[in-house]
């Protein structure tokens, strides 16, 4: 007798609209939660929350197939902490319990056991028989807090994602364009904190430019939300004609990197939405590997990024890199990474691996160590091609001139096209009016065709400077003839008039905020934090992280060795901070906010937590700022040396 197959319960399809008006009713509620600030807080809390939904939505359609084929089905998230065990619910677990549940270390789950709250048991997943799934929840969950305070609010958006059906094609379809959407916000919110991420369109003209094809691997050593990848694989894509072709792409054509935890979750759920079923995105800094170390193995055939360019690495990361070639500045490491990643001649690829990078005008230009970088990059690969960007692409975060360079292993370099992407008539880019695909699209045949132009010119190696200087102007540009005069001057009224409404929303958003800080009780940082003095006793053993704390790098390795007795070290665990008692006047303390800050510290350290409400970032960096050294000094003890005790 045939086997009955599972019966699947088709669920009704949700619009574009209606997906729109739940995600923004969700994040309306998240505003009335008073542990959240902005959207830098509330669009990662509802990226997870959606996460897991996603996850389990994919479990369940893996469990069906599986009974089909009369196989056995491991979950990646088990009972009780699957969705449908704790979120599915709408009157389940809810207030203070919900959020118990989502934030202690250990808590009274759903089922009613003792056992791990839910972030600590995602934190804790470990893959076995190469099933990297559970590796990849660990990693995603590795940086997440729940700033959230209630658990009734909370409730009320599990509530709303549980209307998203992530098992109908459509519906992802249509929640990939929305979650983009979302990044673009995420993106605003970020360029307040010095990230910001590269705009569709510049992606869109990079991946066509470098033509990536199925079969070749697509690397983003440094992908943010995932941007150059999920475009690449839309463009991959559209070349898969056969279910062989589709595992190619989804098995062995993206690859990642990203260091921080934010964009890291971010870039998972964005290539999972595009349809990459198991995101290959390594977790961490890609500058950490010894750059001779890398061989044949560890090369690629395409690079697409934008690497974070103004950040400064430390001396362990620097080292990394050729004695000539070290330097702090992340752009140019960034660029050596990239130059040998890419495969070459005859290693799988007849002209060898290439790539597309966003770079700021001082790579192009800079003496010294740029210089000696430039050098390699003109002598070793073919620079095609240099696009230089028009000002404010990344408007409103940053006015840094910025430059797309695309080159090649075929190398060395004999000549290169010099593109300007020039603006319409008094047009201007800003946060209201960003950069239209449009406007980069005639630079394709240009650059495909190498063009000269007006726009557009060729230049020589020979005819460089001794410093290699690339950052060269249209040596055709000359005045412009001003044929109507009315007509520019009413461009230039235009344009006044927005920075007149630019500068009057800063000054009134400006007001607001000095008016809520000044209507702001002020409460005693004691009243809002709480001195932890865990020691590790007998659970200490020699693979437990030592921990110090210095004023650049907050928790950093200590300088000393562990004492005789280790069992009177404090325990650190995430979410707390520690400091010197005799060095906090001069910002020497940390906070535990991932996993490899967490450890044991000093007995003699102060360590401690903050209570609901109070985020721990907050304290760490008052403390460290001109305010908080001053409230430090003169609050401390001692006549040889000062001492804050907790």
């Amino acid at each position: 007798m045939a086997k009955k197959q599972p019966k699947k319960i088709e669920q009704p399809k949700t619009t574009a609209q209606q997906l729109s008006s739940l995600i923004k009713s969700a994040r309306d509620i998240m505003r009335k939660d008073k542990g959240l600030n902005g959207d830098l807080d509330r669009l990662p809390l509802l990226t997870w929350i959606m996460f897991l939904k996603f996850l389990d939505d994919r479990e369940k359609l893996e469990e069906t197939r599986a009974a089909v084929a009369a196989k056995k089905y491991r979950s990646a998230i088990e009972a009780p902490y699957r969705w449908r065990d704790w979120a599915a619910n709408k009157d389940g677990i809810t207030g203070d319990a919900l959020i118990a549940f989502v934030n202690q270390d250990e808590a009274t789950r759903p089922d009613g056991k003792r056992g791990a709250g839910l972030l600590a048991y995602l934190r804790g997943l470990q893959s076995t028989n190469g099933d990297r799934r559970r590796d990849v929840i660990a990693n995603v969950f590795d940086g997440v807090i729940n700033r959230m305070i209630s658990g009734y609010l909370m409730r009320d958006v599990i509530n709303l994602v549980d209307g998203i059906h992530f098992d109908s094609s459509e519906e992802i379809h249509t929640l990939a364009r929305l979650y983009e959407s979302m990044l673009r916000d995420m993106r605003d919110a970020a360029g307040d904190s010095g990230e910001f991420y590269t705009p569709r369109p510049v992606i869109q003209f990079m991946v066509t430019v470098t033509d990536p094809q199925l079969g070749e691997v697509v690397l983003d050593p440094a992908c943010g939300t995932g941007g150059f990848l999920a475009e690449t694989f839309a463009y991959l894509e559209k070349q898969c004609k056969t279910v062989q072709q589709r595992k190619v792409l989804q098995e062995r054509s993206i690859r990642g990197g990203e260091a921080k935890p934010l964009p890291y979750m971010l870039s998972q759920m964005n290539l999972l939405l595009h349809g990459l079923d198991a995101p290959a995105i390594e977790y961490g800094n890609s500058l950490t590997v010894k750059i001779s170390e890398i061989g044949d193995k560890d090369r690629v055939d395409v690079i697409l990024t934008n690497p974070p360019f103004g950040g400064e690495e430390e001396a362990g990361i620097r080292g990394n890199f050729p004695a000539d070639k070290q330097t702090s500045e992340t752009a140019l490491l960034f660029l050596q990474l990239i130059m040998r990643k890419l495969r070459k001649p005859g290693a799988g690829s007849a002209r060898g691996g290439r790539a597309a990078v966003v770079v700021p005008n001082g790579t192009l230009s800079a003496p010294g160590v740029a210089a000696n970088i430039r050098r390699s990059l003109l002598t070793e690969f073919n620079v095609s091609a240099i696009v230089r960007l028009p000002h404010n692409v990344f408007a409103p975060y940053t006015d840094i001139k910025t430059n797309l360079v695309f080159f090649d292993r075929c190398g060395p370099t004999r000549s290169i096209l010099f593109c300007e992407l020039l603006l319409p008539n008094g047009v201007t880019l800003s946060k209201t009016r960003p950069l239209p695909y449009e406007w980069l699209e005639p630079l394709l045949d240009i650059i495909s065709q190498r063009t000269e132009s007006e726009h557009s010119w060729i230049v020589s190696a020979d005819e460089l400077d001794e410093h290699l200087n690339l950052d060269l102007k249209n040596p055709r540009l000359s005045l412009a003839e001003i044929d109507s005069t009315d007509q520019n001057l009413n461009a230039l009224q235009e344009r006044l008039a927005e920075l007149a409404g630019e500068a009057n929303h800063i000054a009134s958003t400006f007001k607001d905020i000095l008016g809520e800080l000044r209507d702001s009780p002020v409460r005693l940082l004691g009243e809002l934090t709480e001195e932890c003095d865990e020691r590790i006793g007998s659970e200490y053993s020699p693979t437990v992280r030592l921990l110090g704390v210095s004023n650049t790098d907050g928790f950093c390795p200590p300088k000393g060795h562990i004492g005789a007795n280790p069992t009177h070290y404090k325990l650190v665990k995430r979410g707390y901070l520690a400091y010197n008692p005799m060095r906090i006047n001069i910002g020497s303390i940390g906070v535990a906010l991932t996993k490899g800050h967490t450890g044991i510290t000093s007995p003699d350290y102060v360590v401690f937590r903050c209570k609901a409400g109070l985020l721990p970032e907050y304290v760490f960096h008052y403390l460290r700022s001109e305010a908080g050294r001053h409230e430090i000094n003169k609050k401390t003890k001692g006549s040889v040396r000062f001492r804050l005790y907790y």
